[in-house]
């Protein structure tokens, strides 16, 4: 809900239609997907007992999970360098950061993340499996289906590994790097005030960021031979769950801007109500 209530604010009210916004909308979006994805099918399985996934639906699955959460790793870089812009580099944040590259970026980390799914969906499905197919997790995920295979996945793994260097990795650094100069610009404050607001402001969104990503690197870039069920069920919630949920939260719902346009939309909405009664 909190997600799909920031798309429609974006979306309605033209002061939120700015870079960092429309980076932010695609990232509810992915949000959105990524739960969709995972969670209705899993509430299901648990309540109707039934507990089964078919071969093309596990394939359907791992592909748009893949992708999706490849898309929204790519989508925080892009915004945490919109935010050291526009913090460190005010006066060139125009040419910087503009509608026009903030779409491309959008586009790119789409792109990214489809093509980067296309990839490991094909080798995952194409993998012989031996014995008993249980899958010992709540969804369809790489490293669950992996301990099922017949055959080594070691070279696969390596690929798994490199992948997780681009998308979960470098990212990493890269939205580390930018908070580290935006924390840098914050102590040459004079402001005590916009010293306390800045740093509130990066330590809840770092906080977001760690457990998103520090849960998706410990996940794979491991060998498998260190993986248990249990430890991938657990940081599987952090980051098909718990961050999607999250992060309207920290990102927007406690943003002015927002709140500001929140309050305008239902105030439209209840007047147009009270003139038609």
């Amino acid at each position: 809900m909190g997600n799909t209530v920031l798309i429609l604010l974006i979306y309605l009210d033209t002061r939120l239609h700015t870079p960092m916004y429309i980076l932010l909308s695609n990232l509810s979006f992915t949000d959105i997907l990524t739960m969709s994805n995972i969670v209705p099918m899993m509430a299901f399985n648990y309540i109707s007992g039934r507990k089964s996934i078919t071969f093309a639906g596990c394939g359907f699955q791992i592909f748009f999970y893949v992708s999706f959460v490849g898309t929204e790793c790519l989508i925080l870089t892009a915004m945490s360098y919109d935010r050291y812009v526009a913090i460190c580099h005010p006066l060139r944040y125009p040419i910087l950061m503009n509608h026009r590259i903030s779409a491309r970026m959008a586009g790119g980390c789409w792109l990214g993340g489809i093509i980067n799914s296309i990839i490991h969906t094909t080798y995952v499905l194409l993998l012989p499996l031996c014995g008993p197919r249980i899958l010992k997790h709540f969804f369809c995920e790489v490293p669950a289906i992996l301990r099922l295979s017949c055959v080594d996945t070691s070279q696969y793994e390596d690929i798994v590994y490199v992948s997780a260097v681009f998308f979960f990795l470098i990212p990493f650094s890269i939205i580390l790097f930018s908070y580290g100069q935006i924390l840098h610009i914050v102590l040459h404050m004079k402001s005590k005030e916009a010293q306390k607001k800045a740093f509130f402001t990066c330590s809840s969104h770092l906080v977001v960021v760690v457990m998103y990503y520090g849960s998706f690197i410990f996940t794979y870039m491991r060998p498998t031979s260190y993986h248990t069920p249990e430890q991938d069920k657990i940081l599987s919630i952090s980051y098909t769950i718990l961050a999607p949920m999250l992060n309207p939260i920290i990102y927007s719902l406690r943003n002015k801007d927002v709140l500001c346009a929140l309050k305008k939309v239902f105030g439209k909405t209840l007047s147009h109500r009270n003139e038609n009664l």
